[in-house]
């Protein structure tokens, strides 16, 4: 068996190792002030309580919000299911009856799952083909509004092909009409600098494993007065919105793992950057006939997506797998071919063949030049059965 040690990863998309620091941060809510946070008639609670309250003020000054319109979550798909459903249903019992969704194919499915769940409950759903660099583009919403229209929700960077769409003008024509404007920051939170509210967002998810935070923790940011039905009942903890014990250790880690990435954020953006662009240029020189996938300008500096023509997908990722970590698409595709790709109009085939390398906190420049001689050689190879 391979020892992953040695692995080369090119998977931080999918997720990340808990950061030295963020380990340490979490150590002592584990066996030592381990009470219950909604508990706050013993000491230890009181501890508890505090270090989530602490946590939940780091984590809104981040992200330029108040701290009380933070919700807990066991992740982004906890998150996008709370968004998405909670504020439909709670909107269709306002009007009546149910209306009219929009989002884009080529969404993560914790977004296109919830939404089609919804379609099945009698509300109508639009979902937009980008165009073939990945982006959506205002016209294109703007055909896609109807009158009964009151939700669209458009991931901030894709998880696949790492695009970042242009979210400010999508979610001003939002609030020209009135529609709630939701985004799937998960890939953008600690990666770019953004502010919610500047750009018109009411409802924002992000997770704590992909900067380097603990798995099982993630969070919704709701804009106040933006009414939400909960998934599930027994409690008054998040306001209500999410009951259960809340994890404290894992809320802990996350406002810990926040506040490393935004520290570094300016500097990494920078050196990921050149690092992707080291690796895209080396396998243009090696692969000419390399394609990209999604736009370059507009762009996660740690994202790189390829198709390698003539390829066999299965044995490109055969012969990969023992010396570097990296996927065709999504960690939650199942291996399928990417319904991302194929929305961009790549061919089954194509989209097969096809790599998403995704730098991270420890990708070196050794690592790049490592990879592309590791890609080029296995290309070189097949082609040559």
């Amino acid at each position: 068996m391979t020892d992953s040690r040695a692995l080369l990863n090119f998977d931080s998309q999918a997720t990340t190792p808990c950061a030295p620091e963020v380990f340490a941060a979490m150590e002592p809510y584990w066996n030592q002030i381990w009470g219950n946070a909604s508990n706050r008639q013993s000491r230890i609670g009181l501890q508890a309580s505090a270090a989530v309250g602490l946590a939940r003020e780091q984590l809104a000054e981040y992200l330029h919000v108040k701290p009380e319109r933070l919700i807990f979550t066991s992740g982004a798909t906890e998150a996008n299911n709370l968004a998405l459903l909670g504020y439909a249903r709670a909107r269709s019992l306002e009007l009546g009856q149910p209306g009219h969704l929009i989002t884009v194919s080529t969404e993560h499915k914790s977004v296109i799952g919830p939404l089609k769940q919804l379609q099945k409950e009698g509300f109508r759903l639009t979902e937009i083909d980008p165009a073939s660099d990945g982006l959506l583009y205002p016209e294109q919403l703007v055909q896609a509004f109807e009158k009964d229209t009151f939700l669209v929700s458009v991931m901030m960077a894709n998880n696949e092909i790492g695009v970042l769409q242009p979210l400010d003008q999508l979610a001003e024509l939002c609030q020209q009409r009135g529609v709630v404007f939701h985004s799937d920051a998960v890939q953008a939170v600690g990666k770019i600098n953004f502010e919610i509210d500047k750009i018109g967002i009411n409802l924002l998810t992000f997770s704590g494993h992909k900067i380097y935070g603990p798995k099982g923790i993630g969070a919704l940011v709701i804009q106040e007065n933006t009414p939400i039905l909960p998934l599930q009942w027994g409690g008054g903890q998040e306001h209500g919105i999410r009951p259960g014990t809340i994890p404290v250790p894992l809320v802990v880690g996350l406002a810990k793992a926040a506040e490393i990435a935004f520290e570094e954020l300016d500097i990494a953006q920078v050196r990921l950057f050149n690092l992707r662009n080291e690796l895209w240029n080396g396998l243009r020189e090696k692969i000419p006939d390399v394609m990209l996938n999604g736009s370059m300008e507009h762009r996660l500096p740690n994202n790189l997506n390829i198709t390698i023509p003539g390829i066999r997908g299965r044995l490109l990722h055969q012969y990969l797998r023992p010396f570097m970590t990296c996927s065709s698409g999504s960690a939650c595709s199942n291996g399928e071919p990417s319904h991302v790709l194929m929305a961009l109009g790549r061919s089954k085939f194509e989209a097969e063949s096809s790599l998403r390398l995704s730098l991270g906190r420890y990708t070196t420049i050794e690592h790049i030049k490592e990879a592309v001689f590791l890609i080029t050689k296995v290309v070189s190879d097949l082609r040559k059965e």
